[in-house]
C-alpha cells in the first residue's frame, strides 16, 4: 500500500509543526527567569543569546529540509503559525503589560520571512542535488 502525494505531504506537514515546537520548547520553553542586573535594576531574559541561536539555527535546518520534500510556500505558513502559536500562547501567560502582543507580532514577521527564504533555498539545492525540477 502507497500513500498518495496528499497523505505524504499531511505527514509531513504535521511533523513540520511538532518538530518546530519541539525546537520551541527544546531551545526556550524550558527558560522563564529574568536577570536583574543589581546595579542598575535592569532586567533581561528570559532567554541567553545561545538559546536564540540554538534555536534559530535548528528552525534553518528543519525549513530548509522540509523545503526539499514539501513545497516552501507550505512549510512557510506551518512553521510560522506553529512557533508563533506556542512563544505566544507562553509570553501571553508571562506579561501583565500587553506587549507580548508586539513580540508576537515580530515572530510571526520573523518567521514567515526567514522560513520562506530558507525553504525556498533548500527547495533550490535539494533540485541541484537530485537533478529534478520541483513538485508544485
Amino acid at each position: 500500500m502507497t500513500a498518495t502525494r496528499g497523505t505524504r505531504a499531511l505527514l509531513g506537514v504535521l511533523f513540520l509543526a511538532a518538530a518546530t515546537v519541539g525546537a520551541w520548547i527544546l531551545w526556550l520553553g524550558w527558560d522563564t527567569r529574568y536577570t536583574v542586573d543589581a546595579q542598575t535594576g535592569a532586567s533581561s531574559g528570559p532567554y541567553e543569546p545561545w538559546q536564540v541561536i540554538g534555536c534559530v539555527l535548528t528552525l534553518v535546518v528543519l525549513a530548509a529540509l522540509a523545503g526539499t520534500r514539501l513545497s516552501p510556500w507550505l512549510v512557510a505558513p506551518v512553521m510560522t503559525v506553529a512557533f508563533t502559536a506556542v512563544w505566544s500562547w507562553r509570553a501571553a501567560g508571562t506579561d501583565d503589560s500587553g506587549l507580548w502582543v508586539v513580540g508576537g507580532i515580530l515572530v510571526l514577521v520573523g518567521m514567515a520571512a526567514g522560513s520562506t527564504v530558507v525553504s525556498l533555498a533548500g527547495r533550490r539545492v535539494g533540485q541541484r542535488f537530485t537533478g529534478r525540477p520541483a513538485a508544485r
